[in-house]
């Protein structure tokens, strides 16, 4: 029988008020969710997209204010 991990869901330190984006690591899939809804199915993205993501947040790839 398989066993089946309950997601330990994680805010960043400026989450204020409730209105966050929570983020679980559950085998090799990072899943991410609106603190809002709980409830919704979260996404789902491998550890590749998962690297790449956070390579592009350090790098700048998501700074509108330029």
């Amino acid at each position: 029988m398989r066993e089946v991990q309950t997601p330990e869901w994680r805010r960043g330190s400026r989450c204020t008020g409730g209105n966050c984006i929570e983020v679980a690591k559950v085998g090799g899939q990072y899943l991410i969710r609106d603190s809002k809804s709980p409830e919704k199915a979260p996404h789902s993205f491998t550890e590749a997209e998962w690297a790449a993501f956070v390579d592009g947040v350090r790098s700048g790839d998501f700074d509108f204010t330029v």
